[in-house]
């Protein structure tokens, strides 16, 4: 007999079947695709977890009223006060519970959080990631840990992002290291986290399914969890049935809900988002499963409008299960000698900020036209920038692709791209002119030191260079997320409520399925996973509480 349904085999899902299985429960984890980790193996696996040891043993300070105040602040006002603190109180209990019950160690990047200069923030040590992880205690689970074409070789995020820099320098790595690693099995970033949390539940007895989707919720007349209905493999089958298609049902007096977001639902998207999504990051199944379920057992739902927002771009041909593939843009707005304009070829933000808010400014909507102001939009670059960074999936000095929009002068790619050329030729104008004066007067680009952290080292300016050297190119930016961040309304135990604001018995969320205890912020690198850790540890443990025995 199953205690407790998890649905999903992210970082949430994962850290809740852990959770629950160490509580006393017998723990079901049913995943609906092949392959295991949902987006948490796609992402850079960084942990923002505010107070957390390692920031104490590396002599870095914290406070509780810091980690409120600047939670508190970004939140503005849109998430109850009751969830910023159960956060910032279960966020580093949760680092210390992973570590002591898994075989996963965690260390402090060097990354600030996402608005440094801000009161309580933090340049440095909130932000976690996972050492290399050896994945041969796996045995044949090893293989079915999701990976994805980007962010796929063995290299930690430190090492990315801050040892070798390879936004800037995409090909001076140590590959001996690199091959060393793979050939070894070990894994990094997300994937890393997803290994130690599976073998931990795997160790403890956790069933884990895949293929197994989820389609409703089982209750009993007084409205509690019965257990889920879904079609699948046989989750009471210990045979290797994962090519059966079969509906199925499993009783259970707890469902932890941990299936991911609605991103790649078209009709969901229009419905609730406070602007287009057309270029998601994440896996395509996560459609909103969770969400339905939640909706049809009268959950009240929150920061339904909100993504974690990131910018895209996306190569013709490319694709990811079935579907196009999108990228993240990140150097191409960050780098010096790149800017991002609108139809106007106007700039509308300062490119370097951090993804999440800096997307917000394409939501932008103009009465007098009737329509999203700053969509589409693109990043302008030129020689300079083509001659040293990568533009999506083309490094420097490989062949222009047919794919990529370039031309001899900016007002030939205006045309080219159906920009106004008049515009963005006095905006690259303006804009070169703040470089050689060293201060973006219009967006402050480059003054925050989460801009300069993330820019160039080895330029003049981190994040500001003329466009004045031909060719001119132009990268179409879409709007993109790494999931959205609204659903069922928790308290802080993870548990749903419902409309009334009453506790649905036997229910809980977790992840980018549940209303995000962030709201419309983005705290740091590594929040979305932090988000969806945390709040699987807390879900676990108060579904398990009626099977803890003394020990």
């Amino acid at each position: 007999m199953t205690h407790v349904v998890v649905v999903g085999s992210g970082g949430a899902g994962l850290v809740a079947a852990l959770t629950a299985a160490d509580g006393g429960a017998r723990v079901t984890v049913l995943e609906r695709t092949s392959r295991i980790g949902g987006s948490t193996a796609l992402s850079g696996g960084g942990v923002w977890a505010p107070g957390n040891h390692h920031m104490a043993a590396a002599g870095l300070l914290d406070s509780r009223e810091e980690e409120l105040v600047y939670c508190r602040r970004l939140v503005a006002g849109k998430v109850p006060d009751e969830l910023v603190e159960a956060f910032v109180d279960a966020a580093p209990e949760m680092i210390r519970y992973v570590e002591s019950r898994t075989d996963i160690r965690f260390r402090p990047l060097s990354w600030p959080d996402y608005h440094p200069e801000m009161e309580g923030a933090k340049r440095a040590g909130r932000m976690l990631e996972s050492e290399v992880f050896d994945t041969k205690g796996l045995g044949e689970w090893a293989a079915r840990i999701r990976t994805g074409p980007v962010l796929a070789l063995p290299i930690t995020l430190e090492e990315q992002s801050v040892t070798w820099q390879l936004g800037y320098t995409p090909t001076k790595f140590d590959r001996e290291m690199v091959k060393s690693r793979a050939e070894a099995g070990q894994v990094t970033m997300g994937r890393a986290l997803i290994a130690g949390l599976l073998q931990a539940c795997l160790a403890r007895g956790v069933r884990v399914v895949t293929g197994a989707r989820v389609l409703d919720l089982m209750r009993d007349p007084a409205g509690s969890m019965r257990g889920v209905l879904g079609r699948g493999p046989d989750p009471a089958d210990d045979a290797d049935s994962s090519t059966v298609d079969q509906d199925f049902a499993i009783e259970a007096e707890a469902v932890i809900l941990a299936s991911g977001g609605f991103e790649w639902d078209e009709g969901l998207n229009r419905s609730f988002l406070a602007g287009p999504l057309t270029h998601p990051t994440t896996p395509p199944s996560g459609d909103g499963d969770g969400l339905r379920m939640a909706m049809s057992a009268g959950a009240a739902l929150a920061n339904m409008t909100e993504a974690w927002w990131y910018p895209a771009s996306s190569v013709p041909g490319d694709t990811y299960e079935g579907v196009g593939l999108n990228r993240f843009v990140a150097t191409e707005r960050t780098a010096p000698h790149c800017i991002v304009v609108n139809e106007d070829g106007l700039r509308f933000v300062n490119e370097a900020a951090n993804y999440n808010d800096m997307m917000k400014s394409f939501f932008h909507f103009d009465e007098r036209s009737y329509r999203w102001r700053n969509l589409p939009c693109w990043a302008i670059m030129d020689g300079q920038y083509r001659q040293r960074y990568s533009i999506a999936s083309i490094r420097p000095g490989s062949p222009d692709p047919e794919w990529l929009p370039s031309a001899p002068s900016v007002d030939e790619l205006a045309v080219l791209i159906g920009v106004d050329p008049r515009g963005l030729g006095e905006t690259i104008e303006r804009f070169n002119g703040f470089v050689r004066d060293g201060k973006d007067l219009d967006f402050g680009r480059g003054e925050s030191y989460y801009d300069r952290f993330h820019g160039d080292p080895t330029s003049p300016h981190p994040n500001l260079g003329t466009l004045e050297d031909p060719p001119f190119y132009a990268l179409r930016v879409y709007p993109g997320c790494v999931g959205t961040k609204g659903g069922p309304l928790t308290n802080g135990r993870a548990e749903v409520l419902d409309v009334r604001g009453v506790v649905i018995p036997g229910l809980f969320a977790a992840g980018n399925v549940a209303a995000s205890p962030a709201g419309p912020a983005y705290f740091g690198g590594g929040c979305s996973i932090a988000m969806a850790m945390t709040w699987g540890y807390l879900a676990g443990a108060a579904a398990a509480e009626p099977y803890s025995v003394v020990k």
